[in-house]
């Protein structure tokens, strides 16, 4: 792995070239993931911690301790006393630029420091409970469950649909055919915003609101699916369904046997576009979803900023969470996205 990682043009030394792409790419790895990596850590600060200023990196908190005679653990700091020394003293109250101060040691005796003579203690700490008792909090299995049947299905049924179309108007020839392509494609240029009402009006009719099928149905069928399937279909030779039909196969088994394992790359591709598509919807949902029995992640995300409070220790886990089933579908499939683009469907 660490040879493949420091390869070199002239597989020698290193050339200034290589120094060059070597730090162009490290500048765009640093780019793409920095926010990501913020993102992640600062999902397992506490919320005192997200608070502090400047911000830090790792997930640092003030250390507390437990005083006799209080019944909340104090916040720890390192304060000068009268003759100049620094040591550990927890404090009780602030007023002002004055905060009084207590030995843990010597819980009965006070002394008045003024706030610049002292220091925060801090100390790593992971808050892991972030993730634990989102659970607790609300109904967040739910919204899981709900986001990931859209998905899934929704991807099933776009993979199903589009490479059907994209069958036919591929290998079929038929009066209007290039119309037909035409106008698909041309619903490109309408933004999803202009047909909204429509789409609610029409789901409202058949009474698919507040159902996850309202959200699934309106778009199983992508024009760009349509033409990403369409154009590598077409490098599929002819000649080999035309075999297929000699043998006595049937137009559904062509497709189903011959047809869609060698689109296999392509139906790759799609199906990396589809779950990012539905996975990180927002708009749809908002419109036909009013319940919130069945709200998806990215509705109770939103929902879960107060009006006036929002405790974001939980809502940066949610995120963090949001992000993981795309992350895993990219990884497993990524190398399909060039081999769908570029291969041909026969060698």
């Amino acid at each position: 792995m660490l040879k493949f990682l420091t390869r070199s043009r002239g597989f020698q030394r290193f050339d200034w070239t290589d120094w060059l792409s070597y730090l162009y790419l490290s500048v765009g790895l640093f780019v793409m993931f920095a926010p990501i990596v913020w993102l992640v850590m600062s999902s397992l600060k506490t919320e005192s911690a997200l608070s502090q200023f400047p911000p830090t990196f790792l997930p640092y908190s003030q250390k507390t301790v437990q005083v006799a005679g209080f019944d909340k653990p104090l916040p720890m700091f390192m304060t000068r006393d009268d003759n100049g020394e620094l040591r550990p003293m927890a404090q009780v109250r602030r007023i002002g630029i004055m905060a009084t101060m207590v030995d843990p040691a010597r819980p009965d005796a006070t002394i008045q420091v003024n706030i610049n003579d002292r220091k925060p203690v801090n100390e790593l700490k992971f808050a892991f409970a972030n993730y634990t008792e989102l659970f607790g909090k609300f109904s967040f299995g739910l919204y899981l469950w709900n986001s990931v049947f859209i998905t899934v299905v929704a991807t099933l049924l776009t993979l199903l649909i589009n490479s059907m179309a994209a069958f036919a108007l591929s290998k079929y020839k038929f009066r209007g055919q290039k119309t037909v392509f035409v106008l698909i494609i041309a619903t490109l240029m309408i933004p999803p915003t202009i047909v909204l009402v429509p789409v609610f009006l029409v789901i409202n009719s058949v009474g698919l609101l507040n159902s996850l099928w309202g959200v699934i149905l309106p778009a199983i069928a992508t024009p760009t699916g349509v033409f990403l399937l369409r154009q590598y279909m077409l490098t599929i030779p002819d000649e080999l369904l035309e075999a297929a039909r000699m043998d006595n196969a049937s137009e559904w088994r062509i497709y189903w046997k011959i047809v869609l394992p060698l689109s296999a790359p392509a139906l790759a591709v799609l199906a990396i576009f589809s779950v990012m598509w539905r996975w990180n919807d927002f708009l749809l949902p908002l419109i036909v979803l009013s319940r919130s029995e069945f709200f998806t992640l990215q509705l109770a995300l939103n929902s879960f900023q107060g009006e006036l409070n929002t405790q974001w220790n939980y809502l940066l886990a949610m995120t963090v969470i949001t992000l993981v089933p795309i992350t895993l579908v990219f990884a497993f499939l990524q190398k399909y996205i060039t081999t769908g683009i570029a291969s041909a469907g026969v060698k």
